[in-house]
C-alpha cells in the first residue's frame, strides 16, 4: 500500500517561543482566559506512538512503518512533566488526563502516575488523575496503575461486532480483549470506567443500540462521540457525522428510554443521560453539532512540551525550551508564561465551524489528535 503524504512534521514544528513577562505575579489559582473561562483540566500526551491504526485517528496509509515518530530525547521526561503539572495545579487545575497515542506504551508509565499523584490542588486535595487508553494493555497493567495512584480510566471501544471493530482499529485486535481490560480496570478500582465510542456514519453507526444495550446494566459509563475534524490525516467529511441527537433518538426507539441529567461540573464535555430505570448512564459529546467552546476549561500539553489551548489548534507554545534552558528558568517564571498564554486565549473553533464548516475546515491546518491526545 502506498502511504499518503500529510505534512505532519511541519505542523509539529509550528510553535511559538513565549517570552517571560516583565511583571511577575504569584499564581492565584483563579486563572481566566479572554472569554472568562477558568483553567480546570490539563491533558498530557506522553507518547505519539500507538499500537492501533484507527481510521479516524492514525490511519495506516499515513502512519505506516516508515512514519518518523519523535525521538526519545524530544519527549518530556517524567520529571519535566511533573514539574509542569505542579505549576498548572498552582493555577487552579484540578484534573489531569494522560493521553497519547496510546499512553500505556510509554515505558514505566506507573512511575509518572505515582509522581503526579503526589501533587495537591490549591485547596489541598489530590488531583483527579485519569488516563485514556485503547485497552490493549489494560488487563496486564490495571492493578499497577491503581496502586500507583491513578483515579480512573477511559477506554476506547468503537463496536461490539468483532468484524467492524477490527476494521476500525486495523490491527486485528478483538473486542473480547478490550472488554477483558475494562473488567480488569473495574476490578482494580479504576471506576467508574468510561467507554468511548467514536461514531462514524457508514462504518459503525449500526452498533449504537448494541453498545447501549450491552453497557446498560453495568457500572460503566458509555459515551458516544461525534466524528470530529481533528488534524488532516483522517479525511474528515461532514456527511460522516452522526449527530448526538440522532444517537439518543435511536437508543430511545430501540426501547431504552433516557432522561437528561445534570453535568458534574461546568465545562464538562459530555451531555449526560440516564436510563429511565436508573440502570446505566450514557453521555454524548457533540463537538460538531453542539459546540461547547464557551465553557471549555481544557489545555493540552504535547509529548514534546508544546502547549495547545484548543484541540483544533495549529500552533503550540513551546514550554520545553523553558524547562531545558541553560539559564535555569524558575517555576515562578514559567507560571507567569503559562498565565500570559491563558489570559489571552480566545479559541472557539467549534463555534465558528458550526457557522461555516466547509470553509473553516479547508482553511485551517490543525495538529493531529495522535500528537496532542483527544
Amino acid at each position: 500500500m502506498t502511504e499518503k503524504f500529510i505534512p505532519l512534521i511541519d505542523q509539529r514544528q509550528q510553535r511559538s517561543l513565549s517570552n517571560i513577562p516583565a511583571v511577575l505575579q504569584e499564581p492565584s489559582g483563579l486563572l481566566s482566559d479572554a472569554m472568562g473561562r477558568p483553567l480546570h483540566d490539563l491533558r498530557i500526551s506522553v507518547t505519539d506512538r500507538c499500537n492501533f491504526r484507527c481510521v479516524y485517528c492514525m490511519p495506516k496509509e499515513v502512519f505506516g512503518k516508515d512514519y518518523p515518530y519523535l525521538p526519545h530525547a524530544s519527549l518530556l521526561s517524567f520529571e519535566e512533566i511533573t514539574r509542569i503539572a505542579k505549576i498548572f495545579a498552582a493555577h487552579g487545575v484540578k484534573k489531569i488526563r494522560l493521553t497519547g497515542g496510546e499512553p500505556l506504551l510509554r515505558k514505566n508509565i506507573e512511575d509518572l502516575i505515582a509522581m503526579l499523584a503526589s501533587i495537591r490542588t490549591t485547596d489541598g486535595t489530590p488531583l483527579d488523575l485519569t488516563l485514556t487508553t485503547n485497552g490493549s494493555l489494560l488487563t496486564k497493567k490495571a492493578q499497577t496503575l491503581k496502586d500507583a495512584g491513578l483515579s480512573r480510566v477511559t477506554v476506547s471501544l468503537d463496536a461490539l461486532n468483532d468484524v467492524i471493530f477490527k476494521r476500525m482499529n486495523d490491527v486485528d485486535f478483538s473486542v473480547a480483549e478490550v472488554l477483558e481490560g475494562i473488567q480488569a480496570a473495574h476490578a482494580a478500582g479504576l471506576g467508574p470506567v468510561k467507554v468511548n465510542m467514536v461514531v462514524k456514519a457508514g462504518m459503525n453507526d449500526q452498533e449504537i443500540t448494541s453498545m447501549a444495550r450491552y453497557f446498560k446494566d453495568t457500572p460503566h459509563i458509555l459515551r458516544f462521540i461525534e466524528y470530529m475534524d481533528v488534524g488532516a490525516s483522517n479525511g474528515w467529511q461532514l456527511d460522516e457525522v452522526i449527530p448526538s441527537a440522532e444517537v439518543i433518538r435511536r437508543i430511545r426507539e430501540a426501547g431504552m428510554p433516557l432522561l437528561p441529567i445534570d453535568a458534574n461540573y461546568a465545562g464538562e464535555t459530555a451531555e449526560r443521560w440516564q436510563h429511565l430505570d436508573g440502570k446505566g448512564e450514557i453521555g454524548v459529546i457533540s463537538s460538531v453539532t453542539q459546540a461547547f467552546c464557551r465553557d471549555c476549561s481544557r489545555v493540552r500539553l504535547s509529548t514534546e512540551g508544546q502547549l495547545y489551548t484548543c484541540l483544533f489548534a495549529s500552533t503550540g507554545h513551546d514550554l520545553r525550551h523553558l524547562l531545558r534552558n541553560s539559564e535555569a528558568i524558575s517555576d515562578f517564571q514559567i507560571a507567569n508564561v503559562i498565565a500570559s498564554i491563558w489570559n489571552v486565549r480566545s479559541d472557539r473553533y467549534s463555534e465558528l465551524r458550526s457557522q461555516h464548516t466547509e470553509g473553516l475546515h479547508a482553511e485551517r491546518k490543525k495538529i493531529e489528535m495522535s500528537y496532542i491526545g483527544g
